[in-house]
């Protein structure tokens, strides 16, 4: 091998990794709201995973303050009626948000970009079939649908985790369905056809690749209204019962099994800031601080996940991809 060959082989090497770091360089300097939609989200992942060794109280531990107290060194966000710290309770209220909200958009989308590819590619009566039916549940109000679900399983993680993962499907279906419309027509299509390819192969080599960007992005947005929703019905009085044990790793009993004990510390009493929100509306003396945490909490990670979601929509995008 030459000089000159060896040194384009360093080169080349070298180069993607500098384009790497340029591009995330570059990202992090055109999408200012998008770092900080992912620093939002870091932080709510942090919080939720640590909140043990964060929180200098246990969430339902009484009397740690006096009552309805104002924001102080001690009690960063005061305490409620009951003398709990605030503060404590936010950040162990983020562990019901985080698992919720990824697991009913993951499989809801998860369901819903396979039954769009289906959908698009079959046309024809099932894919008639499959958008009527998609249209019903759509018209069908949302939370009006989660209440009939909540009643109908009870009252549990997997029960939100199952409502809202429903009301996913169909939205995701419709938007996955158009993208394989476009798809379905093209040359690699086409192509994989005249060479015998098998229809589930088409499916899930040639086209669900070519979709899973649109399914990412979706996916991010709909994160902050998974979240809302669960804040919603705890607002109602119908999320988690307070007091309720709750794991992380709640798809281990979801099968039978137990937390491993080293993980205890993933596994707690279950808060919610909608609850709290809940709860400090109907107190008397009215306690703006009670109220004020856990809605700020609420409104910075949804908005979190929205201005994330934009920012992978502006990057796996092509036709965006061409102005980073």
């Amino acid at each position: 091998m030459s000089a000159i060959d060896a040194g384009d082989v360093a080169v080349s090497g070298l180069a993607p990794r500098k384009s790497r770091w340029l591009m995330a360089g570059r990202l992090a300097r055109d999408n200012p709201l998008a770092l900080f939609g992912l620093l939002v989200v870091l932080v709510l992942a942090v919080s939720a995973v640590f909140a043990p060794l964060i929180a200098p109280y246990g969430p339902t531990d009484l009397g740690v303050g006096a009552r309805n107290l104002d924001p102080s060194w001690k009690h960063l966000f005061g305490t409620e009626d009951l003398g709990r710290d605030m503060f404590s309770r936010v950040v162990f209220g983020a562990r019901i948000s985080l698992i919720v909200g990824f697991s009913s958009v993951i499989f809801g989308t998860v369901v819903g970009t396979a039954l769009g590819i289906f959908s698009g590619y079959s046309g024809g009566a099932i894919d008639g079939v499959i958008q009527r039916t998609v249209d019903t549940f759509i018209a069908f109000p949302a939370l009006l649908g989660l209440l009939i679900l909540r009643q109908v399983l009870g009252p549990s993680v997997e029960t939100l985790i199952i409502a809202i993962g429903i009301g996913i499907i169909f939205p995701v279906t419709r938007i996955v369905r158009g993208a394989v419309l476009s798809e379905k027509n093209n040359q690699y299509v086409e192509a994989a056809r005249a060479l015998g390819a098998s229809t589930p192969r088409i499916l899930f080599l040639h086209i669900a690749p070519n979709v899973a960007a649109l399914a990412i992005i979706i996916a991010t947005n709909f994160l902050g209204a998974a979240i809302l929703l669960e804040a919603a019905l705890a607002f109602l009085g119908l999320g988690i019962p307070e007091g309720t044990d709750f794991s992380m790793l709640f798809f281990l009993s979801f099968v039978g099994l137990d937390t491993p004990s080293w993980l205890g510390f993933l596994t707690g009493p279950s808060v919610t800031w909608g609850r709290d929100v809940s709860a400090a509306r109907n107190s008397f003396p009215v306690h703006i601080w009670w109220a004020f945490f856990p809605g700020l909490a609420i409104t910075l990670t949804v908005l979190g996940f929205n201005l994330l979601g934009d920012g992978l929509r502006d990057i796996l995008d092509p036709r965006l991809r061409g102005r980073l």
